[in-house]
């Protein structure tokens, strides 16, 4: 028998993500756990893809990304945060969000390299940092705030410190960041070579009247940073997979040096469907109030239950605290939920390295209206 080397990734195993979603097929429970939404995008945006195709441009995109789409991308970040960046120098168009941070992180991430990540953390960080030799250093964030002391944090930084990753608004907790924690990381990095990677996939569903502050607002941040996002979570089109990273050209240079060999270009027809869909801004500017319906509806219908429901500020997810209903740990409760109950959710502890358990769990609420009854109709008999 072939002696396999030790993997790189030796304790990865299959991500929570995907068991949830299996144990909820087993079981034919309602699925609140993977982030992505049960109906169908935008019509018109489906007839552009088509169009496209039927044109003729099927075969390879420019390694970093059509031009029309790179320039519609650079006029949105302009109108929304004030900051420029250059169409053809400083966009890339990746094969989603998660491909974005992976190549960012390969790019800049070196053999004893530290990098801070803020917990509960989405969890390609970590490992992707450990694969090419970085070492993880961890903030914990908990309940039922998730607040960052920006004083403790400081003790996490030293001369090794390559890289802080930033997710704003933070998933799973729904967190968003103010201007104090923005200015706080200002003070933490002046001075230094420190790089920060901002993941702000759900920067346009932001709640209650609230502001999304990217990390491109701040000329002193910008000029350090990638800032990440994707085309999946603003269209209801997470199987698409096709994001984009903005950074200056200094590291958008490095950035393609490593795209380039990673998946070297994106769909070439979904490019230019996105491109013709985004010249209306209402395509995009209205996601805050289409989902906070549906936050509202889902919390609505839970607060007769014995859940705590916390507070939910961006991106499409509602995290309840179920200490009232069980003792159980949140993984063994996330099971019985899906198994017993029929609702499969997401127990926060797999967003720590150490499991912290705050019995705490995710729900995804991108769902249609009959499945989001649904599963407070079940939540509800507990």
């Amino acid at each position: 028998m072939i002696q396999l080397p030790l993997s790189k990734l030796s304790n990865v195993g299959t991500t929570i993500f995907s068991q949830m979603t299996q144990l909820a097929n087993e079981n034919e429970a309602i699925n609140l756990s993977q982030g992505f939404p049960d109906f169908m995008p935008d019509s018109e945006l489906l007839d552009l893809v088509n169009h496209f195709i039927k044109k003729g441009f099927n075969q390879y995109a420019p390694m970093g990304g059509m031009i029309s789409l790179k320039e519609e991308i650079a006029r949105k970040i302009e109108n929304s945060h004030a900051a420029i960046y250059h169409p053809d120098s400083e966009i890339t168009v990746t094969a989603g969000g998660t491909q974005a941070i992976f190549t960012a992180i390969a790019t800049f991430v070196k053999k004893d390299d530290e990098v801070i990540i803020f917990e509960p953390a989405y969890d390609c960080y970590e490992p992707t940092v450990e694969l090419f030799g970085g070492i993880v250093k961890r903030f914990e964030m908990k309940a039922p705030d998730y607040e960052i002391d920006w004083n403790a944090m400081k003790n996490l930084i030293s001369e090794n410190t390559k890289m802080i990753i930033l997710n704003n608004p933070n998933n799973p907790s729904g967190k968003v960041l103010k201007e104090n924690d923005l200015q706080e990381l200002i003070k933490i990095v002046e001075g230094t070579s420190i790089l920060i990677l901002s993941d702000e996939v759900y920067e346009n569903i932001v709640f209650d009247g609230k502001q999304h502050l990217s990390i491109c607002k701040y000329p002193e941040l910008k000029n350090r940073s990638l800032l990440i996002a994707s085309f999946g979570k603003l269209f209801h089109v997470t199987g698409w997979k096709i994001g984009y990273c903005a950074a200056p050209k200094i590291l958008t240079d490095e950035f393609r040096k490593i795209h380039q060999f990673n998946v070297f270009s994106v769909n070439t027809p979904i490019q230019l469907a996105l491109a013709e869909y985004m010249k209306d801004e209402n395509h995009y500017n209205s996601l805050n109030v289409f989902f906070q319906e549906k936050r509202d509806f889902l919390k609505q219908g839970l607060v007769t239950t014995s859940f705590e429901l916390l507070d939910c500020e961006g991106t499409y997810f509602q995290s309840l605290r179920y200490d009232k209903i069980s003792d159980k740990n949140d993984f063994e409760f996330a099971r019985e939920l899906t198994v017993n109950h029929k609702v499969a959710s997401v127990p926060f502890s797999s967003f720590y390295k150490n499991k912290l358990n705050e019995h705490v769990i995710r729900l995804c609420f991108a769902k249609k209206q009959e499945t989001l009854e649904k599963a407070i109709e079940n939540l509800s008999k507990l």
